[in-house]
């Protein structure tokens, strides 16, 4: 024992005297070395122009591909408006939410339509600090600093999640039309309010650290009382029944009844979201053909932690071309902000050129970028077309996005099939368009347990 404590200090002064010595930093002659290697050619000198006054990104977009992409499809789900989430990370609620909208609008014909995201969000809010509240009540024997701890009171609640977030919350709570809940400020606008709300819990957290296990879901219920009075204000009040017509593709009224939240999904969409879908993912880091579960990653403490089966990319297109070829829309997530042109709504590899801007090359494929941080599931939209070549091959693909109307494409993003390869992360496919090896995988594999504080599955915002 003795000497492994030697061996230690032994270790840690060679450190500390290297550091002191200067070892490893930058010396005088590594510096002159480094300064070299500068030439001030004239095209250095064009580009330190240029980037003196001018954004990066303006300055990387790559001429030749300003033309806009053909925006025909070959094959593309009926949908019909474009959503907003507003200064708000609901993209996974308003996506989930968009997929059902899409069913409603084609089975009901329509003129059109939309579910309050303001309705399930107040549930959400709620359901999430009721999970953290009795995940520190879970793990108050462990230490502060114990790194489970730590990540619960680093991340007490947001407005980020993802499609477990969206079944086990509309199966539990159902969907309200728009009209019924619509929108606030704080809704739209989340940052300020999710402030307060991280603040008291994290105040109530170390209450509920230090309180004895018999009063402390007696105190969690009445500090999920004070939550649910900051969310109405916040918010509104939701709906326990309302009243809604329902008007035909011509404006002409079918019916005015009054239902609930539970008997509205029941009546117009009806299907079990729990058990009817697979979340199918491409993280080329780990182990195709397995079923990981993210630990801590749902939105409702007694619902279901994120699961989903790592398959190569062009296994998951085969799935997202049988749905959209059966009008089926798809919760789809990605990347979204690498190489994306906002103006004309495009994701391609060819919009930006770096390399030629700096006079260097970025080499990392997706599994490097993964693994050093360069490259993360970002945002969630709704995927709806895919134009296939003579020989049934994907050319590009396109969703409907959450952004407004103005934005991009008609609201919508066309994405080419290289950057899908490259950047597409996530798809929640109905299990009839899943085959069936896949689907066995679930049954005959044991999850994988992954941390919540994985980088990989940071909530989609």
């Amino acid at each position: 024992m003795k000497k492994v404590l030697f061996t230690l200090l032994l270790l840690c002064s060679s450190l500390g005297l290297a550091a002191q010595n200067g070892a490893g930093g930058i010396s005088e002659q590594m510096l002159a070395r480094i300064r070299r290697g500068y030439q001030a050619t004239p095209e250095q000198k064009a580009a330190k122009n240029a980037l003196a006054s001018n954004p990066i990104a303006a300055l990387a977009v790559n001429a030749d591909n300003l033309a806009m992409c053909d925006t025909h499809f070959s094959d593309r789900v009926a949908t019909r408006g474009i959503t907003n989430q507003k200064s708000s990370g609901r993209c996974w609620l308003f996506t989930g939410l968009n997929v059902l909208r899409a069913k409603m609008i084609e089975k009901y014909d329509l003129p059109e339509f939309e579910f309050s995201q303001n309705y399930c969000s107040f549930y959400d809010l709620l359901e999430k600090s009721n999970l953290f509240l009795q995940a520190v009540i879970d793990t108050r024997a462990l230490p502060l600093d114990d790194r489970k701890v730590e990540w619960l009171l680093k991340n007490p609640i947001g407005d980020g999640g993802q499609f477990t977030g969206v079944s086990n919350l509309i199966m539990k709570y159902g969907v309200v039309p728009k009209a019924a809940m619509p929108e606030t400020y704080q809704s739209e606008n989340t940052s300020q309010m999710a402030t307060i709300l991280k603040l008291k819990l994290r105040e109530y957290a170390l209450e509920l650290r230090g309180a004895k296990p018999a009063a402390a879901a007696e105190r969690k219920t009445e500090m999920l009382t004070e939550i649910y009075r900051i969310l109405v204000e916040c918010l509104g009040l939701p709906p326990a029944e309302f009243e809604w017509t329902r008007y035909d593709r011509q404006g002409e009224p079918v019916s005015t009844e009054r239902y609930t939240p539970r008997s509205f999904y029941e009546r117009y969409i009806g299907e079990d979201l729990e058990h009817n879908y697979v979340m199918i993912m491409n993280d080329p880091t780990r182990e195709y053909g397995k079923v990981y579960e993210i630990e801590y990653d749902r939105h409702v403490y007694d619902g279901e932690n994120w699961l989903y089966v790592n398959l190569p990319v062009e296994r998951i297109k085969q799935m997202a071309i049988a749905s959209i070829k059966d009008n089926t829309a798809m919760y789809f997530s990605c990347d979204v902000g690498k190489f994306l042109d906002r103006t004309k709504g495009t994701l391609d590899v060819a919009n930006i050129d770096y390399e030629s801007l700096f006079a260097t090359s970025f080499p990392m494929d997706k599994k490097a970028r993964i693994q050093t941080f360069a490259s993360g599931s970002s945002h969630a939209m709704t995927l709806i077309a895919v134009d296939l070549d003579a020989a049934g091959k994907p050319r590009k693909w396109m969703v409907e996005n959450s952004w407004g109307a103005a934005s991009g494409y008609k609201g919508c993003l066309i994405m080419t099939d290289e950057w899908f390869d490259e950047y597409m992360f996530r798809l929640v496919v109905e299990k009839k368009y899943v085959p069936a090896d896949v689907l066995g995988l679930l049954d005959e594999c044991e999850p994988v347990l992954l941390p919540a504080w994985d980088p990989m599955f940071a909530p989609e915002e």
